[in-house]
């Protein structure tokens, strides 16, 4: 029987600590713009395309509406967005941006570049290790998919 690698040498290790690294890295920027991680990840999508649907939006960030509604209603209160029923299907919340939350746009824009600034890369660097940490994702779930 072989024993289990130690803790450093694990990849799974390494991700787990990298993520809690990339957010205590983007706390200072969230904090200053008044928005949580999670808050700041719903406003991405939205600024990719307003008007999503919240079930959109929950898969997207692969999270429960159970988890995603209590955040939704508090940046509704924030004035950070807005939830109305669709029209065509009123099963479904659609989420619109206000103008605070575009206000916040440009802030949010200089994120990425600040980060990789922290991080000692370039934008070309970042980009090529997000698309490795996107295939190690895709081939992790392809094989739970074929499991």
């Amino acid at each position: 029987m072989t024993a289990p690698l130690p803790l450093p040498n694990l990849l799974c290790f390494a991700l787990y600590s990298a993520n809690h690294a990339m957010q205590a890295a983007y706390k200072p920027l969230l904090d200053a713009a008044g928005l949580t991680y999670p808050q700041f990840l719903v406003l991405t999508l939205l600024w990719e395309k307003d008007g999503q649907t919240m079930s959109r939006v929950g898969a997207a960030l692969q999270l429960e509406s159970n988890t995603l509604t209590p955040m939704l209603k508090r940046m509704e209160q924030a004035g950070l967005l807005t939830r109305q029923r669709d029209p065509q299907d009123e099963r479904q919340i659609l989420l619109h941006l206000t103008p605070q939350s575009e206000t916040l746009r440009q802030k949010a824009a200089t994120f990425p570049l600040c980060i990789a600034e922290k991080a000692r890369i370039t934008a070309a660097e970042a980009q090529s290790l997000r698309e490795t940490i996107l295939a190690l994702r895709n081939a992790l779930r392809a094989a739970e998919a074929q499991a």
